[in-house]
């Protein structure tokens, strides 16, 4: 079933944003006068991206003058939006594959690496139960936290990080909490109800959340493709391209991919990004 496009995960990710977040440390966003001119931008990306992007959008628009009026939701819904007639200027989605569609659709004009996520494992403050590696979610009496009803990718990707490890059965026996909502297990850790827990990075960085856990770094050899990589690109509605140019090549530089790495991403420029880009092939059609 389509979640709708004001759906409550949306409106989650947008009251996740803080005004503690906004106080962070920000990269200089000085005026640079004449260059642009000052359109409305419409930008719509997956709503896991949202809070790099409000910050990221908020700079843009200290820089340029540049109203943007941002949408963050559920990607599929969007793509799908964008494939039947839907119009923005910029989208940003995860998975490969959508953004190729929508290339090959007619629908976008180019697409560039964005970014990628990464899985973690988060355990209670403390780590009582001793968790080091994925083999401890095997491990008999873990307590493990999990949500594999939640949206694609959330919780097929764990489930498939697991069976990658060899320990799906084991850690799904483990399972005290199966939940639908990746941010709701992240509260359920650090409320102590289990003991470990497998989510994105970028979870952990979300302000509610910053410092509540352990973070555990998972091998990369165990990391899904396909829910890994995001793109950025300008759709063929674009009503000024120069405009949708201009703001793809802020958000994909230097200065735009920090906000994305501050978040928990790893950005595209990075070594560590550029190596991804060449693994899985996010190359334009």
């Amino acid at each position: 079933m389509k979640k709708r496009l004001d759906s409550p995960e949306r409106r989650e990710f947008i009251r996740s944003y803080t005004a503690a977040a906004l106080a962070a440390a920000l990269p200089a966003c000085t005026p640079e006068a004449g260059l642009f001119r000052k359109p409305d931008l419409r930008v719509w990306s997956c709503g896991g991206l949202a809070e790099a992007f409000i910050l990221a959008n908020r700079c843009y628009e200290e820089m340029t003058g540049t109203k943007i009026g941002y949408t963050g939701a559920f990607a599929a819904a969007l793509g799908d939006s964008l494939l039947k007639g839907a119009s923005t200027d910029v989208f940003a989605g995860r998975v490969l594959k959508l953004a190729k569609k929508l290339r090959v659709k007619g629908k976008m004009s180019y697409f560039k690496p964005l970014c990628f996520t990464e899985y973690v494992i988060v355990t209670p403050l403390g780590n009582p139960a001793g968790i080091k590696d994925l083999a401890d979610l095997a491990r008999p009496g873990v307590r493990v936290i999990l949500a594999p009803g939640a949206s694609p990718p959330g919780g097929k990707a764990v489930l498939a990080l697991l069976k990658m490890a060899g320990i799906r059965d084991k850690a799904l026996e483990n399972t005290v909490v199966r939940g639908s909502c990746v941010q709701r297990i992240m509260k359920d850790v650090i409320q102590g109800k289990g003991d470990a827990a497998i989510v994105e990075r970028r979870l952990t960085r979300i302000p509610r959340f910053v410092g509540k856990t352990e973070i555990i770094s998972i091998p990369e050899r165990y990391q899904p493709p396909p829910p890994l990589t995001f793109t950025v690109g300008v759709m063929k509605s674009a009503s000024d391209r120069g405009a949708a140019d201009r703001y793809v090549e802020f958000i994909t530089s230097e200065k735009g991919q920090s906000f994305f790495h501050r978040q928990g991403f790893i950005p595209a420029i990075s070594e560590r990004g550029k190596m991804l880009i060449e693994r899985f092939g996010v190359k334009d059609v």
